[in-house]
């Protein structure tokens, strides 16, 4: 056994994280959901090809759909591949569906996907965040926060020398 060498750990199937969503949304509850999808689209998620820039999700017709889900065709389906872009049944009880959809129209909320990633089963989920949109003001007063913080710590690590 060779000295220094370490054991990698086998790496899973990709998790595709929405960057934006938290900067132009302040999340209030994040709701984890299965979601009905084609045997290409698993593929092609688990070869990280997905994008959610511009994913929402919508209720219709008493069901949950994810609307603006880019995934991308999967190379070897040939002819038999998905469309990029086609509306996604998420799985969610009745129950939570009444609460969520009547919180979106009553309440003028947003649901957006945070994450899309496989569980330990190997079933894809995505994680839901209900949230407002944010406002120019909303998006500059965390950009001060956040400076603010980030120069508290570097005071702090400075005084710690």
């Amino acid at each position: 056994m060779a000295a220094g060498k370490k054991q990698e750990k086998p790496k899973g199937p990709p998790s595709i994280e929405n960057k934006k969503a938290r900067h132009n949304y302040e999340i209030l509850e994040t709701i984890e959901a299965g979601i009905a999808l084609l045997g290409t689209e698993v593929k092609s998620l688990r070869a990280g090809q997905a994008s959610m820039g511009d994913a929402y999700a919508v209720p219709r017709n008493g069901e949950m759909y994810l609307v603006n889900l880019h995934i991308q065709p999967y190379q070897s389906a040939g002819a038999f591949n998905h469309e990029e872009t086609r509306s996604r049944r998420l799985l969610l009880k009745k129950s939570e569906i009444q609460k969520y959809t009547a919180r979106i129209q009553e309440k003028r909320l947003t649901m957006v996907p945070l994450k899309l990633y496989f569980n330990q089963k190997g079933i894809v989920k995505v994680l839901l965040g209900l949230g407002r949109g944010k406002k120019l003001a909303d998006h500059r007063e965390t950009e001060k926060k956040t400076q603010a913080k980030r120069e508290i710590e570097r005071a702090l690590r400075h005084a710690n020398r």
